[in-house]
């Protein structure tokens, strides 16, 4: 027979799972005791005077969900594409990411989590999505493994004022969950647009859902990992050199597994060192690389 602690956990368990995983107040709010205390001691404005009748309550008044105006996916792909084709620079993408409300994921996310570092830099690191830390302080990778990824990127001579970071995704899954593929594609012409408008020499995929997503590939990130590809849609002039890599949260949860991503990170310096497309490079070379890829935007 279940225990009430079990209860507790199974409970807090079910919280977990639908994005309640994190306590926002200052301190703790006995929800059980909070009735109580009302009826006992009412506060003086809603005492009655003896043979008044009490006014009903009012009727809450129901706010449109965000989004609601978009009548369906088609129309939200199409918003996307529209607000993310106007937007001449990064600060205006950013806005426009803010006006956009045909993601689902913006409706609980606390902050729109857009970018972190320098635009000039050569490297661009696209992560998959936030997470809780990310979500509140509106950074990428500013979180456990955005820490981690800090540290790898100074292991070939990185930090934040020489690479670009940001995700796939800009607003952060209910409890980190697998993102759906409705809410990627939403947010794919904003991602395609930002690679444009930063203009990487090359770019760094960190996670199986950014490597799948922008090389159009199904394999895991296990197989996606360590080769190079061309990145290249329909509004660029000009393929961009991409390497995917394993994401630091998973290397957290596989710690033996960064090994593998220590020669990602040696393949990137040693493409950053020589100003080469690793993909024109000599057959000398000892990462593989898949055959070029080209993504045509919709």
């Amino acid at each position: 027979m279940p225990s009430e602690r079990d209860g507790t956990l199974a409970t807090l368990q079910w919280l977990i799972d639908a994005g309640a995983d994190e306590a926002i107040g200052e301190t703790p709010v006995d929800r059980l005791a909070a009735p109580a205390a009302r009826r006992a001691e009412p506060p003086p404005a809603e005492k009655a005077s003896p043979g008044s009748a009490r006014a009903p309550a009012p009727h809450p008044v129901v706010k449109p969900a965000p989004g609601a105006s978009l009548a369906s996916t088609e129309a939200a792909l199409s918003s996307a594409r529209d607000l993310a084709r106007a937007a001449g620079n990064l600060e205006e993408l950013k806005a426009a990411l803010d006006a956009f409300e045909g993601c689902a994921l913006k409706q609980h996310a606390m902050n729109l989590v857009f970018a972190d570092g320098n635009p000039k830099a050569r490297v661009m690191v696209i992560g998959e999505g936030p997470g809780a830390e990310e979500d509140r302080r509106g950074l990428p990778f500013v979180g456990v493994s955005g820490r981690l990824l800090d540290r790898m990127l100074a292991g070939i001579g990185l930090d934040r004022t020489s690479a670009y970071i940001t995700n796939v995704l800009f607003w952060r899954p209910p409890g980190n969950r697998t993102p759906t593929g409705t809410e990627i594609a939403a947010c794919l012409p904003f991602v395609e647009r930002h690679i444009e408008l930063v203009d990487p020499q090359v770019l760094l995929l960190a996670g199986g859902i950014s490597a799948k997503t922008l090389l159009g590939r199904s394999e895991g990130i296990l197989k996606l990992r360590g080769h190079w590809a061309h990145y290249q849609h329909a509004g660029m002039a000009r393929p961009i050199p991409a390497l995917a890599s394993l994401h630091p949260a998973y290397l957290l949860r596989q710690p033996a597994q960064k090994r593998l991503a220590w020669r990602d990170f040696l393949a990137l310096k040693e493409a950053l060192d020589s100003g080469r497309d690793p993909l024109l490079c000599a057959p000398a070379n000892r990462y593989a690389t898949f055959q070029s890829l080209t993504r045509s935007s919709p």
